[in-house]
């Protein structure tokens, strides 16, 4: 009998040892994302990965091994989610000179740093939209648990044409030049775009970016010019759907952004010298509007820097900077879909959430530029029944600041509570 006893208690013990650890998060005002309301007094009971339970009152925690959660005078709401970041790379005076410096090694530490940075200011999920692959590896990294960051959609490597934007060999000499194609990233055919696509989804990207018009920070005269025609763009954006990937084109002309519009793109990126026009197309093809205003004011600040850019990279970034928080504001007035995205990498990392104030500078409302970052992107990138709302069954993304970001929206800028995944990161 004594020898069953001490079985019995052994496996007791053993059984709660092994239960899994819950969270009882207690919010003073939880965020109801859908009704845009701060719900009062609300437990959040989070088991494993997933929110269990959202219980009216403060619950006690059922078993010893939980934990509460103090956050009663706080404000909570989803963890957000960035459209457009680069994880890999935090531009400075010498980033023209890192392609010839860094080995993959050398950006893979730096990126997992970066991607840790992001997680801390309360972005939960990214999407990456271009660099050297080494995003791919980070995500899975993450996942794995083996090092600390978002939930990454990446794009890999961006898709070009011969000198655009997102050429790698651009401003190079002669003899390291060369002539890269589909594999690195660069088409120049319709036959092209369908190698390049699938060549991303071999190496594992999630999603799909192509740079339609010229860029600012690319060493190359235009930053604005169409680079893509619309048949290159349907081949692409058609295989893409056949794999299931979402695609984005960085794009500051109009004429390109009507081409990836007309060509089937879903988000446009930047927008920077969008006309009327085309405003209405991306109504007319339900086109989102990634507006990277953050990134706009950036380039142009330090375009005022001497040597900070190249030279041929100065006066695109004077002229496109000034221009997006304006263009933002009308396309939002004349009623474009707005998708929050920053091109965090462009500026550093961690700041994202300066760009909710730009948004609302430019006449967007509090509500409707968070509702941007939570369920507008979740629904994008297909995982609407899984994160942006503190919901049953939903991953357990949360994160809390001080004050109310319906009336003060720069609170989102000092994020004091981040959980992903169900594990806590910053508290």
């Amino acid at each position: 009998m004594k020898y069953l006893y001490v079985l019995f208690l052994g496996l007791f013990l053993s059984s709660n040892l092994l239960k899994a650890q819950d969270f009882y998060l207690h919010c003073g005002n939880m965020l109801d994302i859908q009704s845009g309301k701060f719900l009062k007094n609300k437990t959040i009971i989070v088991s494993q990965n997933k929110i269990k339970e959202v219980k009216d009152g403060f619950v006690s925690k059922a078993n010893a091994s939980d934990s509460e959660i103090d956050l009663k005078n706080e404000y909570v709401l989803p963890g957000l989610i960035d459209m457009h970041v680069h994880i890999e790379s935090e531009t400075n005076a010498r980033s023209y000179m890192s392609d010839f410096l860094d080995n993959e090694a050398d950006v893979a530490f730096e990126a997992a740093r970066f991607a840790e940075i992001t997680l801390m200011a309360g972005f939960t999920t990214v999407r990456d939209l271009g660099g050297t692959g080494v995003n791919i590896s980070l995500r899975n990294a993450i996942n794995k648990g083996v090092t600390k960051g978002p939930r990454i959609f990446a794009a890999g490597k961006s898709i070009a044409t011969t000198g655009g934007h997102a050429d790698p060999t651009n401003g190079r000499n002669k003899k390291l030049m060369g002539d890269p194609g589909p594999l690195e990233g660069v088409v120049n055919s319709p036959e092209d775009g369908v190698k390049a696509v699938r060549q991303r989804y071999k190496e594992g990207a999630d999603v799909i970016k192509i740079t339609a018009t010229g860029g600012v920070l690319s060493v190359a005269k235009s930053g604005k010019n169409p680079q893509f025609t619309i048949e290159e763009i349907k081949a692409i954006t058609q295989t893409a759907k056949d794999y299931n990937m979402l695609t984005a084109a960085h794009a500051h002309g109009d004429e390109g952004m009507q081409r990836a519009i007309l060509g089937g793109i879903k988000t446009i990126e930047h927008g920077t010298f969008m006309s009327d026009a085309t405003m209405e197309l991306m109504k007319k093809f339900d086109v989102y509007l990634v507006p990277t205003i953050t990134a706009g004011k950036e380039v142009a600040e330090k375009a005022k820097i001497t040597g900070f850019y190249p030279e041929i990279v100065r006066p695109k970034a004077l002229e496109v900077g000034p221009q997006i928080q304006e263009t933002f504001g009308k396309a939002y007035k004349k009623g474009v879909k707005i998708a929050f995205g920053t091109d965090a990498g462009v500026f550093p990392h961690g700041i994202n959430a300066k760009e909710f104030t730009y948004m609302v500078e430019a006449g967007m409302p509090q509500l409707a530029a968070i509702q941007s970052a939570t369920i507008v992107n979740a629904k994008l990138l297909g995982v609407e029944n899984e994160i942006g709302q503190l919901k049953e069954n939903f991953f357990a993304d949360i994160i809390a600041v001080n004050e109310n970001p319906l009336e003060k929206i720069s609170t989102l800028e000092q994020v004091t509570f981040v959980m992903k995944d169900g594990k806590i990161y910053k508290n």
